[in-house]
């Protein structure tokens, strides 16, 4: 484990949905190494998908951390067992594709009460185990205008994103231009076929950020509450 230098708690689908997200990114995360270029890849698809692709198909439950001082990562895989041995599986009504601040990605939609609640229980269980941001994460954090809750949640948490303002999303895309709309339909025609329909969790996943680059699956952990 020397060469991970962050961690991270995921949820990385499996079945169709998951072949779909590892193929569209070209990024196998239980190995950590790059796939082929997909099939019929549209045009400027590496530099699309280049961003999301350091991270792997997934939704962020729990943002990028560096390790805490005197913690190690026997004590937090325990520590992320433990929580999952007593969160119950759940559904999400679904999955549908949408732009969210210029990235194309997959969204829940319906009843999604129950994921807030367990990305909000993933952050504060574990928040234990995080570094705390430094003054130059902070700074390149609030370069990107945040309101009072957002900074609040930034010094608090280490990311703005949590809580309240956590909206779970899958990525697929960087941010985009005037060929968003193409793009866009380029993935419904790939969507074709693939399940999104309800979105059951019923596992999170550990992460790794790999010192030469993109993140890989270090353990997936059931749900068995």
């Amino acid at each position: 484990m020397d060469d991970i230098v962050r961690f991270a708690l995921y949820v990385v689908p499996q079945g169709a949905l998951g072949v779909f997200g590892e193929t569209w990114l070209a990024w196998d995360m239980a190995r950590g190494v790059a796939r082929p270029v997909p099939a019929a890849a549209p045009e400027g698809w590496e530099a699309i998908t280049a961003e999301p692709r350091r991270y792997g198909f997934h939704a962020t439950v729990k943002p990028p951390f560096r390790l805490a001082e005197r913690r190690d990562v026997a004590e937090l895989t325990e520590a992320v067992e433990r929580l999952c041995v007593n969160a119950v599986p759940f559904d999400c009504d679904g999955l549908r594709l949408a732009s969210l601040d210029g990235f194309v990605a997959l969204v829940p939609e319906g009843e999604i009460a129950a994921l807030d609640r367990f990305a909000a229980r993933v952050v504060a269980e574990l928040d234990g185990f995080r570094r705390p941001a430094g003054e130059e994460e902070i700074a390149r954090r609030r370069k990107a205008g945040l309101t009072a809750r957002q900074e609040d949640y930034l010094l608090r948490w280490g990311y703005p994103y949590v809580m309240e303002e956590f909206q779970a999303h899958f990525t697929l895309t960087g941010r985009l231009g005037p060929e968003r709309e193409a793009v866009m339909a380029h993935l419904e025609a790939r969507l074709a076929g693939v399940p999104l329909r309800p979105l059951r969790v019923e596992s999170l996943c550990l992460v790794g950020e790999q010192a030469a680059g993109g993140f890989r699956l270090i353990h997936r952990y059931a749900l068995s509450g």
